[in-house]
């Protein structure tokens, strides 16, 4: 004998509204990828600090463009962030794709020889 399980749905006004993704502003659907940013970096004593919800891509160009010294130093809030003339530019591009959109995000050419000049 087959269990039946009942399927409730909610009505439109009953679910919860998605989050907003903290740097782009479009909403997080629960399909997207996401990810909590700690604004000041884990490794530069932001462990306990202010997270924001951002799309995952939104996340990832952060981490693509900035070292954790940078982001703690110079970025530590959203506002710097959304200022930063290469975010805007890509808050500007991203605001164009639907909002469960992801693509692969590369590290800033700069970003790669620093991190290449550290370890070697």
């Amino acid at each position: 004998m087959k269990r039946h399980e009942a399927v409730w749905e909610l009505a439109d006004w009953q679910k919860p509204a998605p989050d907003i993704c903290a740097l782009c502003g479009r909403p997080i659907p629960r399909t997207a990828r996401s990810s909590r940013h700690h604004l000041t970096p884990k490794l530069k004593g932001g462990a306990r600090l202010g997270t924001v919800h951002l799309h995952q891509i939104c996340h990832n160009a952060i981490h693509a463009r900035y070292s954790e010294a940078e982001l703690a130093r110079r970025l530590a809030d959203v506002e710097s962030l959304r200022a930063d003339p290469e975010i805007a530019h890509f808050v500007a591009w991203v605001k164009t794709k639907p909002d469960d959109f992801h693509a692969p995000t590369r590290a800033t050419r700069s970003l790669r020889e620093a991190r290449k000049a550290r370890r070697g």
